[in-house]
């Protein structure tokens, strides 16, 4: 494969010898008026691979996609689609070519439910649909996404989430048993526990001989699941076909960007000593948000952690006069604080960036400066508009953003790259100087020289006093950037905990629905009443440990902790227990309790934390038939239990 890569390039690596091409690009070429967004892209998929297509915001990746899948028709160049000439017409012909596209920015019909969207390329096909056989299909693909019960088939696209929609693209592609499909940013919105279903769904279409082209700024994701990577930088194809596992993320950074990046996340303490900015009590607002409480303090980059669905982005609509409130207490400053509208929470010195900022951000045909300036129109008082009491700030957040000044009048931000739209988005709201800042995926679908930039902005932002409230999907993202994490799940806040004694992984169990953790919930009550103790279930790492479910309320047994808690081995009251860590009853030093901890492992030897059972010491009770001179229950019994739990649950 020939390559145009510019100076510094590397070598264009060919396919590996015996694979089939589905496809190749050479030389594509594409303009938008004066705006070049490719300049000579070379690609090349092979079927049964996943293939990254890697770049900076503006790269081309986007736009190559576009043209592959019949969006977008290219200027010069050559493609070929098994083996012969491809010129689509539009997004129908790639589609009955066998190549389909999952959209960062989702394409859905919004008045349509899931089901007509998942089979809308069929919808204008002669002939008669099956609604039975769509139905049954729809199911099996939802199954195999692990979303056959989150996404009613009925329910219309406009009541679901980003992340939800997301879902429905993904199945909307499998749908057309594409040979061929483009995923471009399609974890953006999701979980981890919704990526790993996602990285088996294409694990499996690998295997059944699929080409995947995956486009991603999370350069982890791109180590995890492709074969190769291509990497694209200002509309070239800078290197081809590289094997993936020959690369280390500073090899793709360096790449993307030409040059070496620093550590992008840094942790920093905030005063948590002085009164809060906002704090929120028992909030409710329904449907999503049931009883959500925490604390933000001056200068403090707090996290909302939790996953699609638990109600994060509702609870900063409802903060930000969004979303009507049933009950609870919001407190700005030490007053109440009840926002009718948006513009009574402008006003009063909170801002907002939605996790959609095509649909609820920006308005296209306005000029940057305007877009720059809608906050400010909000909370302006008085005659006229007020634009030259911001000209100042404007200056200084535009050498942040490293936009020229004369790009303020460009008559439209779609000629923006999706990084750039973000940073605008968020300058506008910084141009407030607000108390409060209320995030919803502030680096959804950016690279990560954007992502550095955005951090940037808010750690300055922050020391500069501003309380900052952040949900994000990205775990990695919110344990780097905030310096405390309130989790919730089901509409509830379950747990609060300082970021640095976290990882990803017990975030992730930490935030799992209450609803999927209703076997273990079940079990540990009927653990409890069988026994009179208090049973509960936790992770044990470093002398730490984290309590994510509990059941029972003896006096006597209680080992210390509630759930939501992460105290260290001795700041509880089962320290021996901890220390020995073995599945038996472990007595304390003053014999007051006995514990036993049963370790959890899955199928593939994960770790899922342990289930612990403590009893009161002297004095077990008789009555309850136990088998040994103590009382104690069989210790063999319940880890065959837990066993049995694990293989159903886990």
């Amino acid at each position: 494969m020939a390559g145009r890569g510019g100076e510094g390039a590397l070598p264009l690596s060919p396919p590996p010898a015996g694979e089939a091409l589905l496809l190749s690009a050479r030389g594509i070429e594409k303009n938008f008026g004066p705006t070049r967004a490719l300049a000579g892209a070379d690609f090349a998929l092979a079927a049964g691979e996943v293939h990254g297509l890697l770049g900076a915001n503006g790269a081309g990746k986007s736009t190559l996609s576009r043209v592959i899948s019949g969006h977008v028709r290219r200027d010069r160049g050559e493609l070929l689609w098994r083996g012969k000439p491809f010129d689509p017409a539009g997004p129908r012909a790639a589609i009955e070519a066998g190549i389909g596209m999952v959209l960062q920015e989702t394409s859905l019909a919004p008045d349509l439910t899931v089901l007509e969207n998942i089979f809308l390329p069929d919808l204008a096909r002669p002939g008669w649909l099956s609604l039975r056989a769509r139905r049954a299909e729809a199911l099996s693909i939802l199954g195999n996404l692990g979303q056959a019960e989150t996404l009613p088939l009925g329910a219309e696209i406009r009541r679901l989430s980003a992340a939800q929609r997301q879902l429905v693209e993904i199945a909307k592609a499998l749908a057309v048993d594409a040979a061929l499909i483009i995923f471009d940013e399609p974890t953006a919105s999701l979980s981890p526990g919704e990526v790993e279903r996602l990285f088996d769904v294409m694990a499996r279409l690998r295997a059944a001989g699929h080409g995947l082209i995956f486009v991603s700024h999370r350069l982890e994701e791109v180590l995890a699941i492709t074969d190769r990577v291509s990497v694209m930088r200002e509309g070239r194809t800078v290197a081809a076909a590289l094997p993936t596992a020959s690369l280390s993320q500073a090899d793709i950074v360096r790449l993307m960007v030409g040059q070496e990046l620093g550590r992008i996340h840094h942790h920093r303490a905030a005063d948590i000593t002085t009164a809060s900015v906002l704090t929120a009590r028992h909030l409710a607002a329904a449907p999503m948000v049931r009883d959500v409480s925490f604390s933000l303090h001056r200068g403090e980059i707090l996290g909302l952690g939790g996953l699609v669905g638990a109600g994060r982005s509702e609870t900063l609509e409802a903060l930000f006069g969004l979303r009507p409130r049933q009950g609870g207490e919001v407190l700005l400053s030490g007053r109440p604080f009840a926002p009718r509208h948006p513009r009574a929470a402008i006003r009063a010195g909170i801002a907002f960036v939605p996790e959609d900022r095509r649909g609820q951000s920006i308005v296209p045909d306005f000029s940057v400066r305007e877009n720059l300036l809608l906050g400010h129109l909000s909370a302006h008082r008085g005659f006229g508009l007020g634009y030259r009491t911001r000209e100042a700030r404007i200056r200084a957040l535009l050498k942040t953003l490293d936009l020229p000044a004369e790009r303020l009048l460009d008559a439209n931000m779609l000629n923006f790259s999706g990084g750039m739209q973000q940073k605008i988005i968020l300058a506008r709201w910084l141009l407030l100087e607000p108390r409060v800042l209320l995030l919803d995926e502030p680096t959804k679908g950016v690279d990560i020289g954007t992502r550095q930039a955005i951090y940037a902005m808010l750690r300055e932002a922050a020391d500069a006093g501003t309380a900052i409230l952040v949900v994000s999907s990205d775990f990695e993202e919110l344990l780097g950037l905030c310096s405390r994490i309130v989790v919730i799940s089901d509409g509830a806040t379950i747990a609060e905990m300082p970021s640095a004694v976290l990882d990803e992984a017990k975030l992730t169990l930490f935030a799992a629905p209450r609803s999927s953790m209703a076997a273990t919930g079940q079990f540990l009550s009927e653990l409890a009443a069988e026994t009179g103790g208090v049973a509960f279930w936790a992770l044990l790492d470093g002398g730490r440990l984290f309590c994510l479910a509990r059941a029972g309320v003896s006096a006597p047994a209680d080992p210390g902790f509630a759930a939501g808690a992460t105290p260290l081995f001795g700041e509880t009251r089962i320290k021996a227990a901890l220390d020995a860590a073995q599945a038996r009853f472990v007595a304390e030093a003053d014999g007051d309790r006995h514990t036993l901890l049963v370790p959890m492992r899955g199928h593939r030897g994960h770790d899922f934390g342990v289930i612990g059972l403590s009893l009161a010491g002297p004095g077990l009770p008789d009555a309850l038939g136990l088998p040994d001179a103590l009382g104690l229950p069989d210790a063999t019994a319940i880890t065959r239990r837990v066993a049995d739990l694990v293989s159903r649950q886990m």
